[in-house]
This record gives structure tokens, sequence and C-alpha cells, in this order.
């Protein structure tokens, strides 16, 4: 059986809405449109096995032509954007969303963040054989439909299913980006830094949360050297990168301290400032005010 024979015969065997698991998402590339504010979680990876369409990938700082299959691995903590080719068609394949914290245990405590997959001075694009795009449809098709079962190990199943298919991705040679059309490099640097900083928000857990809080975080981010990235926001926006950082996150804590019940030490965490008293600093210096001052409305 081909693989677009097999798409269809997947799509087919699973008429109910794709399951939209907290820790993992399995769904073919219709499902997912149908449903995708289920794959746009901030603490998602994602893992798309391209079968048909002709698209291009701007990934942080790159671009990416993916006009044939393909295994492509995003996350939200690099700005990234899928652009179809015109007279294409839409894309067509699977994708799985899942948090690293679902398959820590099967990578043996390798972080997901710092792998070559999900680096952002990694390639995230790795184009398939006609041997390897028959054997991960067949993986997928199988993840596809292991999510709709009630098996009791059904997410062992799927964490190793899923170690599969990055374990086979580690040994491939991953395609090249290409220069993409002139741009101008600070409005494009500070538009993916822009994009980056607002990926973060909004806060919707009091648990502690991997916030950006540094320029040079960002610059890590976006595989450039900290001054180029200073310099060009500087240059598109008037304000320094540590002003804007610092505006979004006064910004985000004066919503969790007027709209959620949280304590300050749960909004503290959530910002990720590591200790209450360094966000309750960062907060009076950049308002005049204490966090519970705020909230009472002194």
């Amino acid at each position: 059986m081909n693989e677009t024979r097999l798409l269809a015969s997947a799509t087919a065997l699973h008429p109910a809405p794709v399951t939209l698991d907290g820790d993992i998402c399995v769904a073919t590339m219709d499902e997912a449109r149908r449903v995708m504010g289920g794959f746009s979680r901030r603490d998602h990876f994602k893992v798309v096995l391209v079968l048909e369409g002709a698209n291009e990938l701007h990934y942080a700082t790159r671009s990416y032509a993916v006009d044939r299959p393909a295994l492509v691995f995003t996350n939200r903590l690099v700005p990234y954007a899928w652009e179809v080719v015109e007279g294409s068609g839409e894309q067509q394949g699977y994708i799985c969303g899942f948090t690293e914290d679902f398959l820590h245990s099967a990578m043996r405590g390798v972080s997901l963040k710092d792998s070559v997959l999900y680096k952002v001075d990694g390639n995230p694009v790795y184009l398939l054989s006609e041997e390897q795009q028959r054997y991960l449809t067949e993986v997928f098709v199988r993840m596809r439909r292991d999510s709709d079962t009630d098996y009791a190990h059904k997410h062992d199943l799927l964490r190793n299913q899923l170690s599969m298919i990055i374990h086979e991705a580690a040994q491939m040679e991953p395609a090249r980006a290409y220069q993409g059309p002139p741009t101008n490099a600070a409005a494009r640097i500070t538009n993916l830094f822009l994009t980056l900083l607002d990926a973060q928000f909004p806060i919707t857990s009091p648990l502690p949360e991997p916030i950006l809080k540094h320029a040079q975080d960002y610059a890590d981010r976006l595989a450039v050297h900290v001054n180029h990235l200073n310099r060009s926001v500087k240059e598109v926006t008037g304000k320094s990168t540590t002003a804007l950082i610092a505006e979004r996150l006064v910004s985000e804590a004066k919503v969790l301290l007027h709209h959620t019940d949280w304590s300050v030490t749960d909004i503290a965490y959530s910002l990720g400032f590591e200790y209450p008293n360094y966000f309750a600093n960062f907060f009076k210096k950049h308002t005049g005010l204490t966090p519970l001052a705020l909230r009472k409305g002194t």
C-alpha cells in the first residue's frame, strides 16, 4: 500500500474528532486544520510528516523548501511560519504535538530544547527517501490509530513510537536552508524577536514556566549575536530589547494580579522568576508599586 493510500485509509478509519490529550496529540493534517487550537500550545513540541504539498518553512532566520515528503520538527520557542507555494494545494500528512515531559523518560533525560532536532541553530527539516517515507508513514498511521484506543498503556506505546521517529531522524542528513528574498535584516530580526516574545504569553498556569527574560536568551534562540539583536531592535522600535521584555513581563504580571486569585509567589514562578522577591523587586522597579499594592488598588 503506498503512502497516499495509507493516509486515506487512516483518515477513513478515524471519523471521530481527534483527541486533544494534555500531553500528546496525533492527527492527520486535515484533522489538525479543523482543531488547530489544540496544536498551538506553548509547551508543545511538534513533529510533522509531510506527504503532499509544497511549502516554505521560515524557521528563525532561515528558510527551507519543503516540496517533497519530509519530516519537520518545530517548537514555539523558535519562531516559525509555513507558507504554501501557490498552486500546490494544502499540505497533507500527519502532525504530532507533545510536551517535553511526555518524552522525557524515553529520551533518558535529554532535553529536547537542546537536542539537534529542536535547537534554533539545528536543522528542522529532513527530506525523506522512499524507504524512509514508507516506514515513517506506517509509524504515524499506527500512532493515530493507537491514540484512539482505551488501552491502559497507550501513553507508553505512543511514547515509544515517538522516540522511534526522533531516533530515526537523528540518523538522517538534514535539508539545507536557502537564502530567501532580500529583506531588511533589522526588521526581520526584530519581527522574529517580537514573535518569540509574544509566543510565551498569555500565562495560563501558576506552575513554573521557562520564560525568556534576557536579551541573550532571545539571541540564543534566534542564533544571532546579542549585540546584533540589540542594535536591530533599537533601530526598528526605538526601544532596547531589555525594555521590551520588561514591558511585556510587567503587562502580563498586571493581568495575573488583577484577573486571577493566584498568590504573588505563584505569579512569580509562572513568569519564570526563581524567587518571589526577585519578581517583587522587578515589578516595583518598573511600576513604582509592589505586586500586592497593585492588586489592592492602592
